[in-house]
């Protein structure tokens, strides 16, 4: 008989899904679509819960979503995290880095299998473009170096994906990617699983909705908030629970 699937996400908004908005507003994205597409591929149900937030950082990530994630008794547990700490420069990757050893080090204990995923790389369109490259680029080594010789994890390394640093990919708010990329990201995760995801996935066509905000609506309406939070201490996710705390049953369609 196949293994019984219980998956779990952590993370931030990237694993939330943030960007890959539904008709009715709630958010989708690549975990809920690897779901999905896992349960379609082994044509047999999946347990499926998503602690991840928006607007996490990386320590409150592991101190609020790890243990409680573990709890559930997964096979398998994805992480993605750092984006928001890689924003700020004072930031040492290598504190990034050791929070993602530690999630590696309760996985092993535990005998859960670790999906590691980076983000994808939105810097050719943001402000700041060459230090938000910089600092992606001494991430995704600080994570590669912790996962180097470890053959028994599930690697799904979105960051050196130059194809998905297209605008085409990315939502109006240049930092959050939009379906089209979420399905990319979920292609690359299920090939990762041993999996086969939709050939279509991982170039859907474009959207003829998608919007290209001109530079002072793009500063009023995304970085003038995302500023203002920074300075005032707030974040996007204060407040919200995960939308699957706790397990859904995931049919093959």
């Amino acid at each position: 008989m196949p293994q019984d699937i219980r998956y779990v996400a952590i993370g931030d908004s990237f694993t939330e899904g943030v960007g890959d908005e539904l008709p009715d507003g709630s958010v989708r994205g690549w975990a809920d679509l690897v779901a999905q597409g896992w349960a379609d591929s082994r044509a047999a149900a999946i347990s499926y819960a998503n602690l991840a937030i928006r607007g996490k950082l990386m320590q409150p990530i592991v101190e609020e979503q790890l243990e409680r994630a573990l709890a559930l008794r997964p096979t398998h547990l994805s992480f993605n995290g750092g984006g928001n700490d890689m924003l700020r420069p004072r930031t040492p990757i290598a504190r990034i880095a050791d929070a993602f050893s530690h999630v590696l080090r309760r996985c092993d204990e535990e005998g859960v299998t670790m999906i590691v995923l980076s983000g994808a790389n939105p810097s050719a369109q943001l402000p700041l473009a060459g230090l938000i490259q910089r600092r992606g680029d001494e991430l995704s080594r600080a994570v590669t170096d912790r996962i180097r010789g470890r053959h028994d994890l599930v690697v799904a390394l979105n960051w050196p994906d130059r194809e998905l640093s297209d605008p085409s990919f990315w939502s109006a708010d240049r930092l959050h990617m939009n379906a089209r990329g979420h399905h990319r990201v979920a292609a690359r995760v299920l090939e990762a699983l041993g999996e086969q995801p939709p050939t279509e996935w991982w170039r859907l066509e474009e959207e003829d909705t998608a919007v290209a905000l001109g530079r002072g609506r793009y500063f009023r309406e995304h970085l003038g908030p995302w500023l203002r939070r920074r300075l005032t201490g707030t974040s996007s996710g204060d407040g919200r629970e995960p939308k699957f705390a706790d397990w859904l049953t995931v049919e093959p369609r």
